[in-house]
């Protein structure tokens, strides 16, 4: 979706011609006639999304210098362009002083106003995504960093923002990639321990051998090559907020010292002479079926209730269709920016391409697919060709094939259709193993999801020899879930698996 500028200015004929000029350059315009206008529709800017601000510093009721301190206690991020007849140095820098990040004089050229919205646009895009990294790394992401309409979503959001003024311990399941850990860091920045460790610990990537020492510390010569003295994970977090992801990947005796450490509220290191107290908050997440697990006796049921007392599922993003369009729109702001691309947006031919595709490894799979997509892209807005692996998925042929010249001794080949693939065209790519890739059974039915996902699997390991973290890389999954896909799927790897 295009960005929106708003254009504050008295003079209707300068307006016109600016919301021209800025809307043959891909953006969307909104106008004001006046500074209390344009203050008027910033207050509901929310519903309105103005992105960037073109203001005329002379006007009758308020003028722009009035307006701008205006807007930046009210919206101190929102990018402002001062337009002005006025020239002089004084001028310029008391505006740039108040906050504006450039300053035009009038008559501006089309060039000039594009080179200063894009760069505007993009260190707005720098900053934001800064501020965010920033918030993430200091445990005060809060629940206005996380991007959603959906009303699934939202509800998601409402029950983990509830649980954070508490310290009650809270299981997130859902599939990867859908954000598990993106929620708990929210939980963390809106409650009480914002500001504290916030220590994350993938419990399906620790070598078997080194789990209780990774989580509960050790001591000086415990084992053999514990040469110094290791604080676990749990001692990290102290004070703060523990993460477990993946928790049902613990062997069964990691799981009884984690049920006593959470109802002691105590630890004992590898080789420790005493208990050491602990002060967390334990949030845990799962793309397991606990439950299931439980009954089958590959979980315990006494920690599994200790866990879950407070349940969040995370839905995923094939179940709300409403979030992709702001999902894409935040990745194409941010990837453009980081990579110096001059990319505002996608055509609608590919966003509908996205709609189109089920995401199995959720908003993961679609944040690495636009940055592919912005490295790829030549020009402003994100077309299917910068998403071949997608439109493949879908089946489509990225790049098409080219079509030999008939000849007369060459009778004509028919057009393909759902029943019958050209016989003659080399395939784009490999052959998927097991139904040939097709998306569709023989009655017209479409194939099971977990078949289609292995025939993929299956073409990944083939293509890139066995070599496991390349191939999750490639899917957008996490290696531990590639893993557990391959052992539940009974599928061979050979090769350099890793």
């Amino acid at each position: 979706m295009p960005q929106t500028i708003l254009i504050v200015d008295d003079d209707p004929t300068q307006r016109r011609l600016l919301e021209t000029v800025i809307e043959r350059q891909g953006y969307r315009t909104r106008t004001a006639s006046g500074g209390q206008a344009a203050i008027d529709l910033l207050a509901d800017a929310k519903q309105n999304g103005v992105d960037l601000l073109l203001l005329d510093l002379v006007m009758p009721d308020i003028d722009g210098m009035k307006v701008l301190e205006e807007v930046r206690r009210s919206q101190p991020a929102l990018p402002v362009i001062m337009l002005t007849a006025q020239s002089g140095i004084d001028t310029i820098v008391k505006s740039m002083r108040a906050g504006a990040n450039d300053f035009i004089v009038k008559p501006a050229s089309p060039e000039r106003l594009q080179v200063s919205i894009e760069n505007a646009l993009k260190m707005n895009a720098l900053t934001g995504e800064i501020s965010r990294l920033t918030r993430k790394i200091t445990g005060e992401m809060t629940f206005g960093d996380l991007i959603s309409e959906s009303p699934v979503m939202r509800q998601a959001m409402d029950l983990a923002e509830r649980a954070s003024t508490s310290n009650i311990p809270i299981l997130i399941e859902g599939e990867s990639g859908v954000g598990k850990e993106v929620v708990a860091r929210a939980i963390q920045g809106s409650g009480e321990r914002a500001g504290k460790p916030f220590v994350a610990v993938n419990c399906g990537a620790i070598p078997e051998n080194l789990v209780e020492s990774l989580l509960f510390g050790h001591e000086r010569g415990a084992f053999t090559g514990a040469s110094d003295r290791h604080i676990g994970k749990f001692q990290e977090a102290d004070g703060g907020t523990l993460f477990l992801d993946e928790i049902g990947e613990l062997r069964p005796d990691i799981q009884v010292k984690l049920l006593r450490a959470l109802q002691e509220g105590e630890i004992d290191p590898v080789g420790g002479k005493r208990p050491i107290k602990i002060d967390i908050r334990l949030i845990s997440a799962t793309n397991r079926n606990l439950q299931q697990m439980v009954q089958e006796g590959k979980f315990r049921e006494d920690l599994y209730y200790r866990l879950s007392v407070y349940p969040i599922y995370v839905p995923p993003l094939r179940e709300r269709p409403e979030d992709l369009g702001p999902l894409v729109e935040h990745f194409v702001a941010s990837f453009a920016a980081t990579e110096g691309k001059a990319v505002k947006g996608i055509q609608p031919a590919a966003m509908q391409l996205l709609r189109g595709y089920a995401w199995p490894g959720n908003v993961r799979q679609l944040e690495n697919a636009v940055f592919r997509a912005v490295v790829l892209c030549d020009g402003d807005a994100l077309d299917v060709a910068d998403f071949p692996q997608i439109a493949q998925l879908c089946g489509m042929t990225w790049p098409a094939p080219a079509m030999a010249t008939p000849t007369p001794a060459m009778a004509p080949v028919p057009p393909a259709t759902p029943a019958m693939a050209p016989a003659a065209a080399t395939p784009a790519t490999p052959a998927m193993p097991g139904n040939g890739g097709q998306l569709f059974l023989a009655d017209g039915n479409i194939r099971k999801l977990e078949d289609v996902e292995g025939d993929m699997i299956r073409l990944a390991i083939e293509k890139y020899d066995g070599q496991m973290s390349e191939i999750a890389r490639r899917l957008g999954i996490g290696r531990s879930t590639l893993y557990r896909k391959v052992r539940d799927l009974g599928i061979e790897v050979r090769g350099g698996a890793d």
